[in-house]
């Protein structure tokens, strides 16, 4: 019976000043998960190539990496970055950083997510070069290029188109966990949802209008990348337009 009392008001989601408290928050998780998403493939590049160096020393700290930020939760290391790091510098540091550094919660949670994000996107790179035949870089090193050219200029190319729909998934993983930041202070989508419903009482509008926005930037990405994919695949692999 409460449900069928309930009253609807829709316009929390643009009357001032909750319009602005929402739109900023779209704004902040796409500018949140875009930043992470950057940090994420750069780096997982890097750990990637550790991984798949001769270099054993390298291969160790690339493993170590992987398995310390892919087997731990994310909500964990979340907290980490923002609680526990800032107490491992210098006192005069950690003042600087708290009374310097505008939002830090938007750059831990940042960071969190990057290097989390970049633990599993360096094994998905892996498995892009695993799955490149041995005659390929036997062609790339008669070219006479050196082993870090060969991986710059062919190997890692070719991976990435292999493994375009798995990174497709990782990215939106990236882009819905970034509604976890909230648990630091970060007024993102589902934090801004929530802090409208603290004071209109309206949830079922604000976090109906969070999930559609990221059900629109998920498709929006969806649709984007099977066009990546569709025009740089590599002919005789299987891909969705076959």
């Amino acid at each position: 019976m409460g449900f069928l009392n309930y009253t609807f008001d829709w316009s929390v989601l643009w009357r001032h000043p909750y319009g602005n408290v929402m739109l900023n928050g779209i704004l902040t998780t796409l500018s949140l998960s875009s930043l992470a998403w950057f940090m994420a493939v750069l780096l997982g590049v890097i750990v990637c190539i550790f991984r798949v160096s001769s270099s054993l020393p390298l291969r160790f700290a690339g493993g170590v990496y992987v398995q310390i930020f892919r087997n731990t939760p994310f909500l964990v290391q979340l907290f980490f970055w923002y609680f526990a790091a800032p107490l491992m510098l210098p006192k005069p540091s950690q003042a600087w950083l708290y009374e310097n550094v505008p939002d830090y919660s938007f750059w831990a949670g940042t960071l969190a997510l990057g290097t989390y994000t970049a633990s599993r996107v360096a094994e998905l790179i892996r498995a892009g070069i695993s799955a490149i035949p041995s005659g390929q870089y036997q062609a790339a090193y008669s070219t006479g290029l050196k082993t870090l050219q060969v991986y710059r200029y062919i190997i890692i190319p070719y991976a990435f188109r292999v493994i375009i729909p798995s990174f497709t998934t990782e990215f939106l993983t990236c882009f819905k966990n970034s509604a976890l930041t909230m648990t630091i202070g970060v007024m993102e989508t589902t934090h801004a949802a929530y802090y409208i419903d603290s004071f209109t009482w309206h949830g079922l509008e604000t976090t109906t209008a969070a999930s559609i926005t990221y059900l629109c930037i998920s498709g929006c990405v969806v649709v984007l990348m099977a066009r990546i994919e569709k025009r740089i695949r590599i002919p005789g692999l299987i891909n969705r337009g076959n």
